[in-house]
């Protein structure tokens, strides 16, 4: 299939695979965002997503696909466009070209092992920090769960610097899809770019907020 094969079908691919797991970012955080309601807000929220049985599997393997075709199509693409950039394209394009749009390559691998590494630690649970038990309700105990991870520096650490390339990268990713599909102009570039890097940056801040706030104590066992 051309869709799969062509460089405008593999950006196309790339594009619409990219939003849909923005999409998915953006839910995700606002699940995620529970716990600053307290222990009872992310636990009931964490009740809810696993009463949902087999809906959640579906929905790993759908997101699982995404992140494949994404990463993977988009290494291709980086590999094609270094192997034919001219000396003379490849000055022109970095005097062009944002940080974040230069550095896709690498904030998408950070976020690909991130990805890794947070299904085995709050997913599959088998890192050494987890702290495992149930609240009063007899819920998971989500909440001191991921508190008792993120006191723990190095993991906050971690967290935070894989949410500042997920910033970096969506800061290029967003624009990039209007500019892929077509959809944008000369006159609306400038409006959609910087769309794109204020949804980027809540998103990112979002997340780091959460990391952040465990360390400095606001949110506490």
């Amino acid at each position: 299939m051309s869709l799969f094969t062509s460089t405008v079908g593999r950006k196309i691919i790339m594009a619409i695979t990219g939003q849909l797991m923005v999409l998915f970012v953006i839910v995700h955080l606002l699940g995620n965002s529970s716990i600053f309601i307290g222990p009872n807000g992310i636990n009931a929220y964490a009740e809810h997503l696993h009463s949902l049985g087999p809906l959640v599997w579906v929905f790993r393997l759908i997101m699982l696909v995404l992140v494949s075709l994404h990463g993977w199509f988009g290494i291709q693409l980086t590999l094609e466009n270094k192997a034919a950039a001219t000396t003379t394209y490849a000055v022109n394009r970095k005097l062009k070209a944002s940080f974040a749009g230069e550095n896709m390559i690498w904030t998408g691998l950070i976020v690909l092992a991130f990805i890794v590494y947070h299904l085995l630690h709050f997913t599959a649970r088998v890192t050494p920090d987890i702290v495992a038990g149930t609240d009063a309700a007899g819920r998971y105990d989500v909440y001191t769960m991921v508190v008792s991870s993120f006191q723990h520096g190095a993991i906050a650490l971690i967290y935070i610097v894989a949410m500042i390339a997920l910033l970096l990268h969506l800061f290029h990713g967003i624009q990039s899809f209007f500019q892929t599909m077509g959809w944008n102009s000369e006159r609306s570039q400038c409006r959609i770019t910087t769309g794109g890097r204020v949804v980027a940056a809540i998103l990112g801040l979002g997340y780091i907020a959460i990391p952040v706030s465990i360390l400095i104590g606001i949110l506490n066992k």
